[in-house]
């Protein structure tokens, strides 16, 4: 990525919480909503969210309580974030 001139930071959110008003952020660049990022083969998941209704701000504080059901890795930018899984969609970012 630093070879096609892209100014990205890492940001390990699993080690380093983020807020919900940066996860909020990263939806809008990501053109996506929370309910559709979700990583539904989770354990925490199946136990306690399977089956289950939630709003889009329901699913933002989710996140931020578990965020390992946040699909991974995401890829940020200053307009724009894609979700790199398979790598080959940060083709598109560049």
């Amino acid at each position: 990525m630093e070879a096609k001139g892209a100014d990205l930071e890492i940001v390990q959110y699993l080690k380093t919480p983020i807020s919900i008003e940066e996860l909020a952020d990263i939806f809008v660049k990501l053109h996506k909503k929370p309910s559709e990022m979700i990583r539904k083969q989770e354990a925490i998941f199946k136990s306690d969210f399977k089956g289950k209704t939630f709003n889009e701000d329901e699913w933002l504080r989710i996140i931020i309580q578990h965020p390992k059901l946040l699909q991974r890795p995401i890829v940020v930018g200053k307009h724009k974030a894609i979700w790199a899984d398979p790598a080959d969609n940060l083709e598109v970012f560049f």
